[in-house]
């Protein structure tokens, strides 16, 4: 077990590393043709999903602790906090940026157009890397095919409504760390992601990523497109609106509780 996580580890590395690399080649090679967000919205999308593949393999597989492989997926939700850029990698945090305005609508549809074909090549890649038989995890896996089963254990409503949880209680600490200094801030969302995959992890793999589902969950038997779609997309949308939406109503309602406090001061300075 301790040769396959140093080669898993190994692979994450390489992956971060090769990204980063990549990501700082384009953004310097498109500076001035607007296509550089694209690009590392690209690579991003897809350093996200290898390492996502590479860690569900050795998590169900690698025969290794549930402490383990929760610290693992900390570590890498920090390195790709710090390393994407201003990438979103998730389509629900690019509608979500649509809708505060942050992105025109067309720019939001093009990044999520990156995303899922980010997904879609790093489902492609990885049997490659896996295929080279660097472990024997890997070269186990290849002799089944590379075959995976269905995270989703319970019913299809109980499981989208887990799924919906875990992006609420993302997205409210996203959103309720926007002023925090990034280098802080990052290290608060790798720990609520990591714990929303011990809390949703039996249940459906504790996805909450459309893009990443449908890189690492769908290509998987035990379940239709239709209901991934179910679990994996509509679950963490309307786990992002939800949050967003309840929010910015709290928000507004603490402004104008507190607005009228202010004004027998106002009056008195005009007096």
């Amino acid at each position: 077990m301790a040769a396959d996580v140093a080669v898993s580890l190994s692979v994450l590395a390489v992956v971060v590393l090769l990204s980063d690399v990549t990501r700082r080649l384009m953004v310097r090679g498109l500076a001035n043709t607007g296509l550089s967000p694209y690009a590392v919205e690209l690579v991003s999308t897809f350093q996200l999903c290898c390492c996502t593949h590479e860690l569900k393999l050795l998590s169900e597989s690698g025969g290794i602790p549930p402490q383990l492989a929760l610290t693992l997926t900390y570590v890498t939700s920090v390195a790709h906090g710090l390393t994407f850029r201003g990438a979103v990698g998730n389509p629900c945090g690019a509608l979500e940026h649509a809708y505060r305005a942050r992105l025109s609508g067309g720019c939001a549809v093009r990044r999520i157009a990156c995303q899922f074909a980010a997904a879609a090549a790093a489902r492609a890649a990885v049997p490659v890397i896996w295929g080279m038989g660097m472990s024997g995890l890997h070269s186990r896996h290849k002799l089944l095919g590379f075959r995976c089963v269905s995270a989703i254990h319970a019913s299809l409503p109980q499981a989208a409504a887990v799924e919906l949880m875990c992006a609420f209680a993302v997205q409210t600490v996203i959103t309720q760390t926007q002023s925090v200094e990034e280098k802080y801030r990052v290290h608060a969302v790798a720990a609520a992601i990591t714990t929303a995959v011990y809390a949703g992890g039996g249940v459906t793999g504790a996805v909450f990523n459309p893009a990443l589902a449908f890189s690492t969950q769908f290509p998987c038997s035990g379940n239709s497109f239709l209901e991934y779609c179910f679990v994996y997309w509509l679950g963490p949308l309307l786990g992002m609106m939800s949050s967003v939406l309840l929010f910015d109503k709290l928000t507004t309602a603490f402004s104008r509780k507190s607005s009228p406090l202010h004004l027998p001061q106002r009056t008195k300075k005009q007096a």
